[in-house]
């Protein structure tokens, strides 16, 4: 089987007077795991149902290679989907749905035994063929779903929040085995999905959105650590974001690993002070921007402070809450000395504790304690700036 390539052009889509989806434009690569990822509400189950074929938008065009799908029903289209809900026969056996799509489309009766039994062993499900859906757990009623998606061999697999009635534990093998079959097949996968590590975990790409808008596209890595938007950062795992003013900012002797243009620039940053961070755009003294630094990117201490250079961030504060979770604990860190006591929540720092509970890995780290708190310039990233 190969993929298509998916060119979205400019669609819109309404329902009375909310707007849906405002112009997207995507192009989503053949052989692709690409996900829609978002709050709900945000238009990415709509625009999987248009690339389906069950919606229509307002405007725009949907290409499969150089096609233009939308005149077409979704039986027709080289697409199928994996839904929610399974959405399987219940009277009938593991194989018989599997077989059903080659029955509607007549496949020869000698051709299909051969056929569902390749796709249940795709999907580990060889051993289960007769039994029926209530037999089956959560995990494997979605292999099923999958197996019956596939069989007809389309170019694009839609998958519509496919894990998220599975719980944790189920939800995390299974999205290990959805990017196995993704690996062996080969066709392009578009995902849709509300949650964050699931879509970085899987993805080569992922459209972040908002509101019925596509606010940042790009590699996992990229969104992670280079969100374009104040909501990007946010959505994206944890983070700390402020506001802040360029006071200086100085061209560095050196370029960053990818050859562009860097600059050390100080953010007066009303409840912490003054913050240093490297930027590849040029921003101007006096412009306002929003910073942001990764919880586990900040390094928390005892005793006596770290080792300072001059790209390196530093600030003292006590420990406001410390939340443990077994591999890691989360500390809430009060900035010692905030500029704007009045709103405590903006002298918080989160901060992300990884644990090897090595011998020499120091004290345990405490409610109340006095700690320091350091990063690297570069570990800071300049998020927007604002208008």
């Amino acid at each position: 089987m190969i993929g298509s390539d998916v060119i979205i052009k400019d669609v819109s889509k309404s329902f009375g007077d909310f707007r849906v989806l405002n112009n997207i434009n995507l192009d989503i690569h053949k052989g692709e795991f690409f996900s829609l990822l978002g709050p709900s509400g945000c238009g990415k189950t709509t625009l999987l149902r248009i690339l389906a074929g069950f919606e229509y938008p307002d405007f725009g065009a949907v290409m499969f290679d150089d096609k233009n799908v939308l005149p077409m029903p979704p039986n027709s289209r080289p697409s199928n989907t994996v839904f929610q809900n399974y959405a399987l026969f219940p009277h009938l056996t593991v194989y018989e749905n599997v077989a059903f799509p080659l029955h509607i489309n007549k496949v020869p009766k000698k051709e299909i035994e051969p056929k569902v039994m390749e796709y249940l062993t795709l999907v580990q499900l060889e051993g289960h063929a007769f039994k029926k859906p209530n037999q089956l757990s959560g995990g494997q009623k979605q292999r099923v779903a999958i197996a019956r998606a596939l069989i007809n061999e389309p170019r694009v697999l839609l998958l519509d929040e496919p894990l998220s009635a599975l719980d944790a534990k189920l939800r995390q093998h299974m999205l290990i085995e959805l990017d196995q079959i993704h690996d062996k097949i080969g066709i392009t996968f578009i995902y849709v999905t509300h949650d964050q590590t699931e879509a970085l975990s899987v993805s080569d790409r992922i459209a972040v959105m908002n509101s019925g808008d596509v606010l940042q596209v790009g590699t996992p890595y990229e969104i992670y650590e280079s969100p374009s938007t104040d909501f990007v950062a946010k959505f994206i795992g944890e983070t700390n974001l402020f506001d802040g003013v360029a006071v200086s900012v100085v061209k560095l002797d050196k370029p960053d690993k990818n050859g562009d243009t860097e600059y050390m620039v100080e953010l007066d940053i009303p409840a912490l002070g003054t913050v240093k961070v490297t930027a590849i755009d040029t921003i101007a003294v006096g412009q306002t921007v929003s910073f942001t630094v990764r919880p586990e990117k900040i390094v928390i201490s005892t005793g006596k402070s770290p080792t300072m250079r001059e790209d390196i961030n530093l600030f003292q504060g006590i420990v406001d809450e410390p939340i443990y979770s077994g591999f890691q604990t989360k500390f809430y860190v009060k900035v010692t000395n905030c500029a704007t006591p009045a709103s405590s929540r903006d002298c918080l720092i989160r901060v992300i504790k990884q644990h090897s509970k090595y011998s020499d890995e120091g004290p345990d780290i405490e409610w109340k304690d006095s700690v320091y708190l350091s990063w690297s310039a570069a570990d800071g990233y300049i998020v927007e700036v604002k208008k």
